[in-house]
């Protein structure tokens, strides 16, 4: 019996937090409501000619009464204002206009402003609430609870309460909540959360497996490798949702605007009152009616009410950003998905960006000692790397069943490659460059060959090599003419491979401009040279790892950041999780797209308000019609500015 009833509790009870917020959203619909009956009791009690109300305080007291409810928020926010220092916003030109309208009698228009300017708020805010929720919930796809194995048994709790270290169990369908590796033989995951594409990624025992995926098949078991708030899918969300503090011009410019032009709009509703008056002191024909001008100056401020504008833009560049992530496209600001568009000239690196990275060793050629031997040296030297051409010749290496050896000493050296001690012998790992440099005589056939070439020498002399061959990836070529159908022309591509290999790639994808045998300092020179041309606007696409000096120097720089690649995430200003370069036109049309629809709204609201502005002064609008002009211009730019979403690209 306890049990049920503490159960009927738990159903029952509602927390303080709730009922506070239900309480805050009754008096929020409450006020308009109240303020609505109001204005129409008093409108038909008007018309009605009633005794009792044709009294003009009994008027004045009614519309007083239903003007309160939703009048004095607007009135507290305007006076914070003003102690602020903030003399002209929103708050204040309604505050204006209904003690204006209020004071030329015109009651009902006085409570018919504030109502409507209320009931507008509410729906903007609904409207760029539920547009903000989309948005974050297109991305937040992290489940609330997951099963951790806990002495022997399965215990369902918080992703945040699980502990690196600890075993997770996630079954069919559902999503991975934590970073780890696999505990299974095999298994298989849909990526999309990750990067944009449902196609499934196949992962074997200690792969890695990222927050985000969806388990496909069978229940996995996956060892936690990192807490929940360093997870990669925490890491992009985190990313989405910092982007709105790096502004993008129009977004600056439109704040800057704004406290420019309300205070002018003030200064000129003054004058619509004003200017009449000295021409009537002048020209005493002139009828000067004072509360005549007065109504045409409120209507004038109701209307010029910049807020529709500062709502819309930022959520314009936040749809934008929203619908990039759905791509598996990370823009870390609005600025950059402004920058883009901007983009004349793109600087490709060729290893890892346009090919596949995944080199494989071809053939040994080994001088003076067995193959097996001089496989084992360039293993123990290069088995630390994460560079590809080190993972391809660990893989050979272990498909012949080969061990590495201890290294005492291992000196990185940029460009060129490797330098260590392996037990009592001196060995240098890398390319031909790094040989020739060291004075090391290499086979003349070895610099004309157009395979990638990684060569060896122990204590001083040449010892032999190992050629890999690498591949396009599938999307290349498409990448390539997709960025010449957006009329980008300059497209170049950088490497430091051979120059024939270079040439080989480039003709094949339809590049003109292709350079080899660069060291990543000859990059950076390469990018500064490109970039001080005049207007020129280079766009660096690379690994986000080799490549981050050039990244930095380029206009945009944009990463092939895989699937939780740190090092990508930090370097670049735009990363494509998918690593498919056809993303990056991708990313450049949805710049484009964010772009129009900012400019539509900036150009529409501002030409909406100029008509309605010049036809308050000439006595054409009235305040209802000021009000609706404003609340209606407020609305279809947040609908304009979601539109992105819906958008294929």
């Amino acid at each position: 019996m306890e049990t049920k009833c503490q159960c009927c509790c738990a159903h029952t009870h509602t927390s303080p937090q709730s009922k506070e917020k239900e309480q805050s959203m009754i008096r929020k619909i409450g006020a308009p409501v109240l303020s609505g009956i109001f204005l129409i009791l008093g409108i038909i009690f008007q018309h009605q000619e009633w005794g009792w109300f044709s009294h003009p305080v009994v008027e004045f007291c009614w519309f007083l009464l239903g003007f309160l409810p939703v009048g004095l928020p607007v009135m507290r926010e305007a006076w914070e204002g003003i102690l602020r220092k903030d003399w002209f916003n929103e708050f204040s030109l309604m505050a204006l206009a209904s003690l204006g309208a209020f004071y030329i009698g015109e009651y009902p228009e006085a409570l018919a402003v504030m109502l409507l300017y209320t009931l507008g708020e509410m729906l903007q805010d609904k409207a760029v609430n539920q547009a903000t929720r989309n948005i974050r919930g297109l991305l937040d796809v992290r489940p609330e609870r997951v099963d951790v194995y806990r002495e022997n048994t399965l215990r369902t709790v918080s992703p945040r309460d699980v502990n690196v270290g600890e075993t997770i169990e996630v079954k069919p369908g559902e999503r991975v909540p934590l970073d780890g590796t696999l505990q299974n033989p095999q298994a298989v995951f849909d990526t999309s959360a990750l990067t944009g594409e449902s196609m499934p990624r196949n992962v074997s025992a200690g792969g890695d497996v990222l927050a985000g995926m969806i388990v496909s098949g069978q229940a996995v078991r996956i060892l936690v490798t990192k807490p929940y708030d360093h997870s990669t899918l925490a890491r992009i969300l985190n990313l989405v949702q910092d982007a709105a503090e790096r502004k993008a011009p129009a977004e600056l410019f439109i704040r800057r605007f704004a406290r420019i032009y309300t205070p002018i709009v003030v200064l000129l509703a003054v004058l619509i009152v004003a200017l009449p008056a000295l021409v009537a002191a002048v020209h005493p024909g002139f009828d000067y009616v004072f509360n005549d001008w007065l109504y045409r100056g409120l209507v004038f401020l109701v209307i010029s009410c910049p807020c529709a504008l500062i709502i819309s833009i930022p959520l314009g560049y936040f749809g934008g950003i929203g619908a990039a992530s759905r791509m598996g496209i990370l823009f870390k600001g609005s600025n950059y998905l402004d920058a883009i568009t901007r983009v004349n000239a793109i600087v490709f690196d060729k290893t890892g960006t346009l090919t596949t990275g995944s080199f494989s060793v071809t053939s040994i050629q080994a001088a003076g000692l067995p193959e097996d031997e001089l496989l084992r040296l360039v293993l123990s030297v290069e088995k630390k790397s994460t560079h590809p051409v080190a993972q391809a010749v660990a893989r050979f290496a272990a498909e012949r069943g080969v061990e590495p050896l201890e290294v005492t000493t291992l000196n990185e050296l940029a460009g060129y490659g490797l330098e260590a001690e392996v037990g009592s012998r001196k060995a240098l790992v890398g390319n031909i460059r790094l040989l020739k440099d060291r004075k090391i005589s290499v086979p003349e056939e070895l610099t004309d060959c157009v395979a990638t070439v990684v060569v060896c020498a122990v204590d001083g002399r040449y010892a032999g090599c190992l050629l890999l061959s690498d591949t396009l990836k599938e999307d290349a070529t498409d990448a390539i003419k997709k960025l010449k159908a957006l009329k980008i022309d300059n497209i170049q591509m950088l490497s430091g491979d051979k120059q024939e290999i270079v040439d080989i790639f480039a003709a094949e994808l339809g590049i003109d401009k292709a350079y080899g045998d660069l060291l990543p300092e000859d990059k950076a020179v390469h990018l500064e040279q490109l970039n001080s041309a005049p207007d020129v606007s280079v766009a660096f696409v690379g690994d986000g790892m080799n490549d981050a000096p050039v990244l930095a120097l380029s206009d945009v720089g944009i990463a092939m950041g895989g699937l939780g690649s740190d090092a990508a995430i930090e370097s670049a200003d735009v990363v494509i999780q998918t690593d498919q370069p056809s993303r990056v036109a991708t990313a450049i049309s949805i710049g484009r797209a964010t772009r129009r629809i900012v400019m539509q709204n900036i150009i529409g609201a501002i030409t909406v308000k100029i008509l309605v502005l010049i036809a308050g002064a000439f006595g054409f609008a009235t305040l209802w019609a000021a009000v609706f002009a404003d609340v209606g211009v407020a609305l279809l730019v947040v609908l304009n500015s979601v539109r992105i979403l819906g958008k294929k690209f």
